[in-house]
């Protein structure tokens, strides 16, 4: 059966965990796909300790690291005998927005890159026809103050927009705060179950 759940949530607040949870309930394999890309040190040491923690709780899992073409790595993995894994569309999406690696103005409005459009229609494409079960784990960034700068704005804006669109796509949705996953759409149980 193919089931996409959508597991969001603030910073810290153990959306990955519960979506690994989810995923490792399904009894399939697993194919993790990791969208962090080393910018700096601190980046390098959070990969690093998502590898480990990964590597001690699910050694037999498959991570694939793509930072941009998540559309075409979900067409190209997703099948009916596993679960596909997405850790997280909140840095896929700023992978593709600062993809120019460009400066932008902190007034007016700001163009988005070339790639965008593309890259987030074919990811949208390829969730609705995933051939199997899907987990996607996203940030909920706008639910504190209003940034300052025009450029914070957009990311916050962008975030909202793709974090409803794939919510309408899948078949489930948690929130999760404090550790605690809040059904907001779908079956409460294993993720083979439907609503």
């Amino acid at each position: 059966m193919n089931q996409r759940t959508l597991v969001f949530g603030g910073a810290r607040s153990g959306k990955s965990a519960q979506a690994e949870r989810l995923a490792a309930a399904s009894g399939k394999p697993v194919i993790y796909i990791a969208t962090a890309a080393v910018g700096d040190d601190e980046m390098a040491a959070r990969i690093a300790l998502h590898r480990q923690q990964r590597s001690e709780h699910y050694a037999h899992w498959n991570t694939v690291e793509e930072q941009l073409a998540l559309g075409d790595a979900i067409a190209q993995h997703s099948t009916p005998d596993n679960v596909v894994l997405v850790d997280c569309l909140t840095v896929w999406l700023s992978n593709l927005l600062f993809s120019e690696h460009k400066e932008y103005p902190d007034i007016g409005r700001i163009e988005a890159p070339a790639l965008f459009a593309a890259e987030r229609e074919r990811f949208l494409q390829a969730l609705s026809q995933a051939q199997g079960e899907v987990v996607l784990v996203s940030n909920e960034v706008g639910m504190g103050i209003v940034p300052q700068g025009a450029i914070s704005r957009w990311f916050v804006d962008e975030a909202g927009r793709l974090n409803q669109a794939v919510a309408a796509i899948c078949e489930r949705v948690q929130f999760v705060a404090a550790g605690l996953p809040l059904e907001l759409k779908g079956h409460v149980g294993h993720m083979g179950h439907s609503a």
